[in-house]
């Protein structure tokens, strides 16, 4: 039977990767060179705009499979800690950071919680198991 834990924990997963994979997609179908613009001009070296935008594209998918999910919600943390402190707290809460923080707590939440729920972490987990105790 599913707990209803479980099953906040996956739909709070899939809403966060959906979130992070269409922002993902957006700074590379908007023109990755804009963003990369954009962290120039506030200081951040223009590369990161590729990795940020590879990290939510790609960490965005494997959140919603279920793979990797703590080093993925953790990276996640980061960057809105990086995006909090760096764009958005001079701005205010409201129409500045708070959206960044519920993708924040979202994210802790899924990093210190034990979301296993339709992952596809289950299988690698249930093979290395087996594999050892064999």
């Amino acid at each position: 039977m599913i707990k209803n834990l479980e099953l906040g924990s996956f739909i709070i997963r899939l809403v966060l990767g959906i979130t992070f994979l269409i922002h993902g997609l957006t700074k590379f179908q908007g023109g990755i060179e804009n963003t990369a613009g954009f962290f120039s001009s506030i200081g951040l070296p223009g590369f990161l705009a590729y990795l940020v935008g590879g990290i939510e594209l790609i960490g965005g998918i494997l959140l919603m499979l279920g793979l990797g999910i703590r080093i993925i919600a953790g990276t996640f943390a980061a960057i809105m800690v990086g995006a909090i402190f760096t764009v958005k707290l001079k701005s205010g809460f409201v129409g500045g950071y708070e959206f960044d923080l519920a993708l924040l707590a979202m994210s802790l939440h899924l990093l210190l919680s034990s979301n296993q729920f339709l992952a596809m972490d289950n299988v690698f987990v249930r093979r290395e198991s087996e594999s050892q105790s064999t």
